[in-house]
């Protein structure tokens, strides 16, 4: 499961370009908390509690505790911009959930196994079609990743979506395919060594044509003789 994570917050009475400003000063990170059939709240997150998160790699992908006042309301992060030369946190949108409800999140693919693969073993290459999958999943069900075991797989064969368990009750949003996630392909220097190895080389080719003219000249001999017979 992804890891929780929470955030201490507090309402802004003050928004607009002026409060986020306020908030930046203060140490915090300006938000919005949407969604829930509620009206927009503004709000203010610890910075050092922001970049926590940033940090885990799962910012985007793993639902979230907001704190104020005692009270816990569950969110999952929909956006988040960063200053653009110093990456610190702008500004954070969030959006209300309950442990029940599905939503759509991007969960990372890791591959496992490599060492166990015949094709790779051979000078095969891992060729990833997709980094992350899309899935529909409950809210407290959110997997840390999708795992695929690489075990047994030789250049040519490909893993589908089909071949991976995912979390009870989770779907791919993608339905009307199984769609691919990896190869493993053949090198291409494998493919030239081939197609030099099938092709005569340039000696190959001299003896060749000087086999041919020394036997249309016995042909030609040949011929002078029986005329002159």
């Amino acid at each position: 499961m992804s890891q929780q994570i929470s955030f201490n917050v507090e309402v802004r009475e003050r928004t607009g370009k002026g409060g986020a400003r306020d908030a930046r000063r203060n140490g915090m990170v300006p938000g919005v908390l949407y969604g829930g059939g509620q009206d927009p709240v503004a709000i203010s997150l610890k910075l050092n509690e922001v970049i926590k998160a940033i940090n885990t790699g799962q910012f985007l992908t793993s639902t979230a505790n907001l704190v104020h006042d005692g009270k816990k309301q569950l969110v999952i992060p929909q956006a988040i911009q960063l200053h653009p030369v110093s990456d610190v946190p702008m500004h954070v949108d969030l959006y209300r959930v309950n442990e029940s409800q599905i939503i759509s999140v991007e969960v990372a693919v890791h591959f496992h196994n490599e060492e166990k693969s015949p094709g790779l073993k051979r000078g095969g290459a891992l060729n990833v079609v997709r980094h992350a999958i899309e899935l529909n999943v409950r809210a407290d069900s959110i997997p840390d990743s999708i795992d695929v075991d690489l075990t047994g797989l030789t250049i040519g064969d490909a893993v589908k979506i089909s071949d991976i368990t995912l979390p009870e009750g989770a779907e791919p949003t993608i339905t009307d395919r199984d769609f691919t996630i990896a190869t493993i392909a053949g090198r291409m220097a494998e493919v030239v060594d081939e197609t030099e190895e099938d092709a005569p080389e340039a000696g190959d080719v001299e003896a060749i044509n000087q086999s041919d003219e020394d036997e249309d000249g016995a042909e030609e001999g040949e011929g002078e003789e029986e005329s002159k017979e």
